[in-house]
């Protein structure tokens, strides 16, 4: 797609469209995009999601649209900041820092940790039990009687029905929408919750009217607009970002940082066709066997991990998930909660289809 004579011509990938500013004197691009400007960008400090010229990062701080949102969030009861960050000293680890530890390991130091992934995951990591619900409170919206004006995708219906149907089963949703006891409607409290869309079909079919949707980052389309026009329903959304560090299983923070970033590997593409332990749904749990050995002789980190096959990234990324899965499980029981986790949907409606669902037993 060209972009307009007159807009800047730096395509922006995420939004899969140029730019929408008016490019400076002399330049094909605007002064954010300029390549020739010499400048750096470098991240916003209040809201990591957008960057500025490092020149400009003093003033943009003082007039950033987000400071004020911010700084009336730190003033909420509720909010205390990097609380789920674990070491306050180690700060946040991005995916970049993330690559760079690892593309700066040795093949030995690469292999070993690989190595140990597939002993942690081998000795702690069981095959999930299947419990894909059909439940009979969603029927309207898998009968696509909901409003025309909300986006229907069947394949996301299927998940959030099965997501909710499990809460149902486990005894954390009742369909009255009720606690029988004390008769009173509980908040739901939703952390990622993206467009928001799981709590509009809690809302429409278990008569959940106190909403919290807490999200790093801002969506379009969003099923505020539907909820807000519902008078019984208490909403508001929130913007913070959840980071949360898991300590689990033996392993240490730098190879959990490797982890994460491993993990990543397990939705990047289709993988169907790459590997046989994907084609077949019962083989879906991973096997530290499924996971070939990698050539010590095949060069630089950089040679060995550009080696590895679709597929086997697929196994690792995985093996990753399932092992930080299982850490969160054994963490919450520890923690006093019953807790599962299930497969909620087949694999071939999302590879992310692991389900961790916990209440306390006073519940």
């Amino acid at each position: 797609m060209a972009a307009a004579a007159d807009r800047c011509q730096f395509w922006l990938p995420n939004k899969r469209r140029h730019c929408a500013n008016i490019p400076v004197p002399s330049s094909q691009f605007c002064g954010n995009h300029n390549p020739l400007s010499g400048s750096r960008r470098v991240p916003c400090p209040i809201d990591p999601s957008h960057s500025v010229l490092q020149e400009n990062l003093e003033s943009h701080v003082k007039r950033c649209p987000l400071k004020k949102q911010a700084e009336a969030l730190e003033t909420q009861p509720y909010y205390t900041k990097g609380i789920n960050a674990g070491d306050p000293d180690e700060g946040t680890v991005s995916s970049a820092a993330k690559r760079s530890a690892i593309y700066g390991l040795t093949p030995s130091e690469f292999y070993d940790l690989v190595n140990k992934i597939k002993l942690v995951h081998s000795t702690s990591v069981v095959a999930l039990r299947d419990s894909f619900m059909v439940p009979e409170a969603c029927e309207k919206w898998l009968n696509r009687q909901v409003d025309r004006r909300v986006p229907f995708q069947e394949k996301h219906v299927v998940q959030q029905a099965s997501i909710l149907g499990n809460m149902e089963a486990f005894g954390i949703l009742r369909r009255d929408g009720l606690d029988r006891e004390e008769h009173k409607v509980p908040a739901i409290v939703e952390f990622g919750a993206g467009r928001g869309y799981l709590t509009q079909m809690l809302a429409d079919c278990y008569r959940i009217t106190k909403v919290f949707l807490v999200e790093r980052r801002s969506y379009k389309l969003k099923a505020d607009r539907s909820l807000r026009q519902n008078q019984s329903i208490v909403l508001e959304r929130l913007r913070i970002d959840n980071r949360k560090f898991l300590s689990n299983l033996g392993i240490t923070k730098e190879e959990f940082h490797a982890m994460t970033w491993f993990s990543s590997w397990a939705v990047d593409g289709d993988h169907s066709s790459e590997h046989p332990c994907m084609e077949d749904e019962e083989k879906h749990h991973m096997q530290a066997s499924d996971l070939k050995d990698f050539d010590l002789n095949d060069g630089g980190i950089e040679k060995i991990i550009r080696s590895i096959s679709v597929g086997d990234r697929a196994v690792l990324g995985f093996m990753c998930k399932e092992i930080i899965d299982m850490g969160r499980l054994l963490w919450l029981r520890e923690h006093g909660c019953n807790a599962e986790l299930i497969n909620y949907v087949p694999s071939n409606i999302s590879p992310e289809n692991h389900l961790l669902i916990a209440k306390c037993v006073t519940f």
